[in-house]
């Protein structure tokens, strides 16, 4: 018989206040819904295409738009969005999260006044450039902060409030271009970009009330700063004993990577285990993309009045869809929280959300242009909108955040996120070549080459990802350090917990009150 050390599992509840600084930082996500839903559903909408776009009278709205402005605006987002992950690591090293966070908030003002105020593409495209630069550290920081703050057997869930965000400002953004998509006037278009004020108002105000990472204090030599800070975050979900056992483990697991490490730059990503780690997390990032996420959320809208429905219609269907998101986004948290691990959650997600494009793509094939084939996109979009919010939407971020070092997370989740907007750049530029009626006017049919792309990512998740629900970031550490396979990852016994409850026995008087500190014992 061996025993295995724990820290105790609270409850969500217990962890209210870590929740809550969680959520706060994660709304920074909330923009990539917004400004998805915007775009998406503006290149539909006629009082845009009349600023735009041109009159053709052959497409169901009256109006279409130039396939080069249409790759643009989606293109030049994501090639800022890149620059400013792939320069993450570097700004973390010397600035933290809190600071880039808030950096991101100043630019994402600046480029919601441009696209709002002019009427000329150029601006659009210099306004889309700078939005994207503020992305990429939205999205990058807002989650290396929550993988960071979170405890161990709430990363998931708390991690996971990335895809809350985003649907919840999916909802928000298709609501507003609902309500404005009759308009033929500038506010058309106006009204829904202004939303993109919303998150760099309450970010900004909210980010005065969070600490800072206390791993992030803890590698700068900031050790009382970094207790005071796990401190906040833990509130009174743990008891003293508990807490102190947290707090030595995270300062051995830092101590034991600073001792086996003597430099912390991005070319150390690629040494050693370190490599291992960075490759899962490019490619665990990169199934975003594999799964054919941004042509879904990107074009399906202006893919459905393609397909025949009326401008109305696809607005309706898209707020549908975007609410199914929402409800598989807190499935697939309760699914990784209590039933299923991030492994099981990824293969599943990979396999549902293929047979939902290979439907779209068949049903496109036996019955172009017929009302069968139109109403089959609609029930497929729906559906695949549901399990990749259920799925890996929700499981990515969460599983690829703690597959890295501390010391490293920063370069090697900025430069996978770099990765993934790099794939969502070619996606979002050459999807319109394939959807287009100017182009090859594949349709539904593109969805074959994103079936297959769910097959390589149900591969990968089966070969390469190992389970880590449950564990904290420094046992993930040790594991790695130990080059422990991708089979045995879930039933290793790691050192670094009971170390950790030894050191606080030695060091604290009346640490028989330690007895308070779960032990599980396995047969």
């Amino acid at each position: 018989m061996e025993s295995t050390v724990k820290i105790p599992e609270t409850s969500l509840w217990a962890n209210r206040k870590c929740l809550l600084i969680c959520a706060i930082v994660a709304i920074a996500n909330m923009q990539y819904g917004l400004d998805s839903a915007a775009i998406g559903s503006l290149q539909a909408m006629p009082g845009f295409l009349e600023v735009f776009g041109y009159k053709d009278p052959t497409q169901p709205s009256g109006y279409a738009i130039e396939g080069t402005f249409q790759r643009l605006i989606g293109s030049l987002l994501t090639l800022g969005a890149f620059l400013s992950s792939l320069v993450a690591g570097s700004f973390a090293h010397f600035f933290g999260r809190k600071v880039a966070l808030w950096l991101a908030c100043v630019l994402n003002a600046v480029a919601c006044i441009i696209q709002i105020s002019t009427t000329d593409k150029a601006a659009v495209y210099v306004g889309r450039l700078v939005l994207g630069l503020a992305n990429g550290f939205l999205v990058t920081f807002s989650n290396i902060y929550t993988s960071e703050a979170a405890p161990a057997h709430l990363r998931a869930v708390m991690v996971a409030l990335f895809s809350e965000w985003v649907n919840i400002g999916s909802i928000i953004g298709a609501a507003v271009t609902n309500a404005t998509k009759n308009r033929l006037d500038k506010a058309s278009y106006q009204i829904p970009l202004g939303t993109l004020f919303i998150v760099p108002a309450f970010l900004a105000i909210g980010l005065f009330f969070v600490p800072e990472s206390p791993r992030y204090l803890l590698y700068k030599g900031k050790n009382e700063e970094a207790r005071q800070a796990l401190q906040k975050l833990r509130g009174d979900s743990l008891s003293t004993s508990s807490f102190e056992l947290e707090w030595v483990e995270m300062v051995k697991g830092i101590e034991e990577e600073k001792h086996t490490a003597n430099t912390i730059g991005p070319l150390d990503m690629f040494k050693g285990t370190e490599l291992r780690r960075t490759l899962l997390c490019y490619g665990i990032i990169a199934t975003q993309t594999g799964a054919g996420s941004w042509f879904i959320i990107s074009y399906s809208t202006y893919f459905m009045t393609v397909a025949g429905l009326s401008t109305d219609d696809a607005f309706k269907f898209s707020v549908m869809h975007t609410c199914l998101g929402f409800i598989g986004v807190n499935v697939g948290m309760y699914l990784m929280r209590h039933i299923m691990g991030r492994r099981s959650v990824l293969m599943t997600g990979a396999a549902a959300q293929g047979l939902a494009m290979l439907g779209m793509a068949v049903s496109a094939t036996v019955a172009y242009g017929t009302v069968s084939a139109r109403n089959c996109v609609i029930a497929f979009t729906a559906l695949y909108q549901f399990s990749y919010n259920a799925f890996v939407g929700d499981a990515t971020y969460p599983t690829a955040t703690e597959m890295v070092s501390t010391r490293l997370r920063s370069w090697s989740v900025g430069s996978a996120i770099s990765l993934g907007y790099i794939l969502a750049w070619l996606t979002g530029f050459c999807s319109p070549y394939f959807i287009n009626p100017e182009d090859l006017d594949w349709g539904a049919k593109y969805a074959y080459i994103w079936a297959g792309s769910n097959l390589c990512c149900l591969v990968f998740f089966y070969l390469c990802v190992p389970e880590t629900k449950g564990r904290t970031l420094e046992e993930i550490d040790e594991l790695f350090a130990n080059r422990v396979s991708v089979r045995d990852f879930k039933n290793f016994k790691t050192k670094i917990v009971a170390e950790a409850l030894r050191d606080v026995k030695g060091r604290a008087p009346g640490s028989e009150k330690l007895a308070t500190i779960e032990h599980i014992d396995k047969v």
